[in-house]
């Protein structure tokens, strides 16, 4: 019996027949991939960046584009494909799919926006637009003070109403507008950088501004709340190389003080910043901007480009990352995957990222607020920040207020201040109308108290024996016109949609309760288990912390829900 050999790849005599696999790249896609990259370097960790180049250019990212990238940076597809679809501003389309028009309109549904009329907003544009520009809802963008907000392109309309967003796509306006800041010349005229000066100089220590530090009580405005001149301290004592990350990435609903800060005063955080790299010894540093600050990115670029020109930043390398659309990078390990250029998925800890951080080495990591206050605090001595307190507190805190309050907006107030005395005091008093009926003390996942505990200190430590914290300190005010459960709800459905999805609790968790709360009537046995696995199991504050609004409503809004 004869036996019949087939010809196989890599068998047999002569040459293996080439079978291409998977998706193969397009001359004339990498060639145009090439033309915009031009002469930067291909490092993995400028993966995002270089997407970035080509949403911007081409308004979407093609699978054949994907495929030239992933080639010309030496990556495999599945690379590159996992962070392109990770992020929400990276618009992926597959080979059987149309490109999105190269318009398109993003309507904040945070709270604020939602109780100031986001949902009409959204449902009036898609009615209005057709289908010539993409209307699409979109998470908190920094802008609560002036809800609702829309962004045409990268152009922000505040106070939007149907007919100032049709009227900005209409005449083409879509680029950002930035308001008038402090630049290089006027800062430095003023006083600035002679303290960042006098330390290249070695007229200042590392461990006396430590000391200073240490002595103003200023803390992690960002959230975590930890000593400043603590975390200094302790990343100096780790083994170099070390490197520095600022988070500039504020997504939480309701918080915008560090836009306002960066807008009005770029320079007061760039001098903290490299007054912060040279006492820990860091070589670089790295800013992560949020994407939905696009006139921030141009004003940053301009004058850093002036602190470089200066020699200022002659002990520390400069350099500017933009996010994506993705709140869980504001978590500091998070932050740090995304800055590597990977999918910003939370790492488990520890190590902690002072010890192991950006590329594996020491990182001290800071949020722009903290750094603002660096150079006033050295010049005006700590005692003057720390003097600043009330009932018992220390330090000042820079309060983002927004809702049903006359004048809402940044707050610069001392730390423990009450609600009460933050609306009365600060923002001239509740909306015409309405009555003070609850309040957010820390953004999405910091709680919702009520009115009758409007008398609790703001400040860290100070809320969590009721289920609360300050957090970035977002505050946002409700009256007797909103519904509790309305709002919790809105709070959960971000939760959903910024849930990175690496763990079971937060990804199936936050599902689950959307669709437990969407119902007419409430099963409070079932949310308190699943809240209480969400809290207990997740890996990071997102999944840890998505429950608190849920608890507090269940706990102090009974008159807003029906249970079973």
């Amino acid at each position: 019996m004869s036996v019949v050999r087939t010809a196989k790849p890599g068998r047999g005599k002569g040459p293996s027949p080439f079978f291409p696999k998977g998706r193969q790249v397009n001359d004339q896609a990498l060639e145009e991939v090439r033309n915009l990259l031009c002469d930067r370097p291909r490092r993995r960790d400028l993966l995002i960046e270089h997407l970035h180049l080509i949403q911007d250019h081409y308004k979407h990212l093609s699978a054949a584009h994907l495929a030239a990238l992933a080639k010309e940076m030496k990556l495999a597809m599945a690379e590159v494909y996992e962070v392109a679809t990770f992020y929400h501003h990276f618009d992926v389309v597959r080979e059987d799919e149309s490109p999105p028009p190269d318009l398109t309109i993003r309507v904040c549904d945070s709270l604020t926006c939602e109780i100031m009329g986001a949902r009409d907003l959204l449902d009036g544009l898609q009615k209005k637009m057709g289908g010539k520009v993409r209307v699409v809802h979109a998470p908190c963008m920094g802008r609560c003070e002036t809800a609702p907000v829309a962004e045409v392109g990268h152009n922000h309309v505040t106070g939007a109403t149907v007919a100032t967003v049709t009227a900005t796509a209409d005449g083409g306006h879509t680029h950002p507008v930035n308001p008038p800041y402090v630049d290089f010349d006027a800062y430095e005229a003023g006083g600035g950088y002679a303290l960042l000066k006098d330390c290249l100089a070695g007229r200042r220590t590392a461990d006396g501004l430590i000391e200073t530090m240490s002595a103003s009580g200023l803390r992690g405005l960002g959230g975590a709340g930890f000593p400043a001149g603590k975390k200094w301290e302790i990343v100096r004592g780790y083994a170099g190389p070390r490197l520095m990350a600022v988070n500039a990435d504020e997504g939480e609903p309701g918080t915008f003080k560090d836009r306002v800060y960066m807008e009005t005063d770029p320079h007061r955080f760039l001098e903290g910043m490299l007054v912060a790299a040279w006492v820990v010894e860091a070589a670089d540093v790295y800013i992560y901007l949020r994407d939905e600050y696009p006139g921030l990115l141009g004003v940053l670029l301009e004058e850093i480009t002036k602190v470089e020109a200066a020699g200022l930043n002659q002990a520390t390398k400069i350099h500017l990352r933009r996010g994506a659309g993705a709140y869980i990078c504001g978590e500091e390990s998070a932050m740090i995957e995304s800055i590597e250029g990977k999918r910003g998925l939370p790492r488990h800890r520890p190590p902690y990222v002072a010890e192991v951080g950006l590329f594996g080495r020491p990182t001290l990591i800071q949020n722009v607020e903290t750094l603002h206050w660096v150079r006033d605090i050295v010049e005006k001595r700590p005692e003057w920040f720390s003097s600043k307190g009330r009932n018992g507190r220390q330090g000042l805190r820079s309060f983002s207020v927004s809702g049903r309050v006359k004048e809402p907006g940044v707050k610069l107030a001392p730390a423990g201040v009450t609600i009460r005395e933050l609306i009365d005091e600060f923002c001239g008093g509740m909306v015409d109308g309405h009555e003070f009926k609850g309040y957010l003390p820390g953004g999405a996942s910091g709680g919702i108290l009520p009115a009758s505990m409007g008398d609790i200190p703001l400040d860290f430590g100070t809320l969590e024996e009721h289920g609360c914290f300050i957090g970035s300190a977002a505050v946002i005010v409700l009256s007797n016109k909103d519904d509790a459960k309305a709002a919790a709800l809105n709070l959960m459905r971000f939760f959903e949609d910024e849930s990175c999805g690496q763990c079971t609790p937060c990804r199936v968790g936050t599902e689950k309760a959307v669709k437990l709360m969407a119902e007419a009537e409430w099963d409070e046995k079932l949310l308190n288990e699943l809240s209480q696995a969400m809290t207990d199991a997740s890996i990071c504050g997102l999944g840890q912390a998505a429950a608190n609004p849920l608890k507090m409503v269940l706990a102090h809004f009974a008159d807003d829900i029906i249970c079973k």
